[in-house]
């Protein structure tokens, strides 16, 4: 089992995604740019290292930050991006309804959807990058809570809890003539059930929105990365 703490940022290479939505039962390819994201998705102690907050149910400081809105996730990005002297990738409107991305900022940010499936698929073309009980912390094995990160087996190139244990904000609208400002959730989480935790799921939900199995996991585009 893995025992993946830190805050390391693993390459992404670069390469096509065909992401689905069962609902509209749509498909689209998206060619994916290089970049570098967390190799776990963060955690209490990192956000609370950066915010000074402690926003989540459970508490430990290796266990996944959750209780966080999109939002949230947006000013954390900001803030890290600034401790280390990045320049943020996001500008927030002064009425606070929006957030600009500025794609040529150097500074940490949510990964676009298919930057997740992306990765999350690393190379492999099934729902799952492992037997799920090798992979994932959901509803079949959590015993109803979330777990430590790092504790399950990493895909093919390093990234941890990419299924399951909690879900993962990112920079998507969902589809805004529909579901206007919601935005895309996607990896499963410890309360799923098993068809949750597949590379192709989608879910969504409102930026305000707060719960105990949605956290996030950060990206950095290639230009400026380290």
């Amino acid at each position: 089992m893995g025992e993946r703490v830190n805050n390391d940022m693993v390459a992404v290479p670069a390469g096509p995604v065909t992401l689905s939505d069962r609902r509209t039962e749509r498909r689209w390819t998206v060619e994916v740019a290089s970049f570098r994201m967390s190799a776990v998705p963060v955690t209490q102690e990192w956000y609370a290292k950066v915010t000074g907050e402690y926003p989540s149910t459970a508490r430990g400081g290796r266990l996944p930050v959750e209780g966080v809105s999109w939002w949230d996730a947006i000013r954390f990005c900001n803030e890290l991006s600034r401790r280390e002297g990045l320049t943020p990738a996001y500008e927030v409107r002064s009425d606070g309804g929006a957030a600009d991305w500025d794609t040529t900022a150097a500074g940490y940010r949510l990964p676009t959807e298919a930057e997740w499936e992306h990765a999350c698929r690393a190379g492999g073309t099934g729902p799952r990058y492992g037997p799920l009980d090798e992979i994932a912390w959901y509803r079949g094995n959590a015993d109803d809570r979330i777990h430590p990160v790092g504790g399950k087996q990493p895909n093919a190139w390093g990234l941890y809890d990419m299924l399951g244990n909690s879900w993962d904000w990112c920079w998507d609208l969902y589809d805004a003539e529909v579901y206007g400002t919601y935005r895309v959730l996607r990896g499963g989480g410890w309360s799923d059930e098993h068809w949750s935790c597949r590379a192709s799921v989608r879910r969504r939900s409102h930026p305000t929105f707060r719960i105990d199995d949605v956290g996030f996991r950060v990206a950095r585009s290639v230009t400026g990365a380290e």
